[in-house]
């Protein structure tokens, strides 16, 4: 036996980008059907999507470890358990823990140096877009919704993300509630609170402009009047991982930077 995993299987992306990233993508066996960071990484056998998996086809390929995120994926995890497989279940939900999660799992594969290297990179990213945003003339309200129906907001790191990039978010309230049902907000309120800036990242589901235009009460919204409405992939930013400490966090804060009339840097 070695000393450390050397098949691994993720079943979600962020593990799957994170061991890439660490020079690792060599022990990954199985992936997500979700993934899409890095590209190559689909050439894997794809073995779940996220609340099922294809338990026959992981054990198949024979992995000293698979990886898993949060409560929605406990009961693969413990179908995978009863069958004698090594998991490790992930559930950052912050900033922090994201960068955590990343150590943890340097720790896990025996690549803690480069691990600790890598989330010092990503967090020295972050507050190069920190201090940038530090210099808006203005942090326009951000209201940030992942999902139409019922309508979700307030996951905690996408709040954070927003913030550093120099947006306000407009329920910060929401920022410990873990489950998404406890973050269903209601439309009259957001309206209520007039964001000037509206995302949305729809879980893996295209966004459609005119639902959000077309709802009761929000023709009087300043992000409706400004054609301030935008887009960003979910892989891109609801991906608790690299993804969204990099691209996600940059695209939100570009796009806040245009809204505010301010230079490229």
């Amino acid at each position: 036996m070695t000393r450390y995993p050397k098949r691994i299987v993720c079943l979600t992306e962020e593990t799957t980008e994170t061991l890439y990233l660490l020079g690792q993508g060599d022990r990954v066996v199985g992936v997500s059907g979700y993934t899409v960071r890095p590209p190559e990484a689909r050439l894997k056998p794809k073995v779940s999507a996220f609340i099922n998996a294809k338990f026959d086809k992981i054990e198949a390929l024979r992995p000293d470890l698979v990886l898993a995120f949060s409560d929605l994926q406990a009961d693969l995890v413990a179908e995978l358990a009863r069958r004698g497989l090594n998991v490790v279940v992930f559930n950052q939900r912050s900033v922090a823990e994201i960068l955590q999660m990343i150590w943890m799992l340097g720790g896990l594969i025996g690549c803690a140096h480069d691990a600790e290297a890598l989330a010092n990179r990503l967090s020295a990213g972050l507050d190069e877009i920190r201090n940038a945003a530090a210099r808006f003339p203005a942090r326009l309200r951000v209201f940030f919704e992942e999902w139409d129906d019922p309508l979700i907001s307030g996951i905690r790191w996408v709040e954070e993300l927003v913030e550093i990039a120099g947006g306000a978010p407009i329920f910060p309230e929401l920022a410990g509630a873990r489950l998404a049902k406890d973050r269903i907000v209601d439309p009259a309120e957001v309206a209520r609170r007039d964001p000037q800036v509206i995302f949305a990242s729809w879980c893996g589901k295209k966004m459609k402009k005119a639902t959000i235009q077309n709802r009761p009460g929000w023709d009087r919204v300043s992000a409706l009047r400004e054609d301030r409405i935008y887009e960003i992939k979910s892989t891109y930013i609801l991906q608790p991982g690299p993804a969204s400490l990099t691209d996600g966090v940059r695209r939100i804060h570009s796009i806040l930077r245009t809204a505010l009339g301010q230079p490229s840097e």
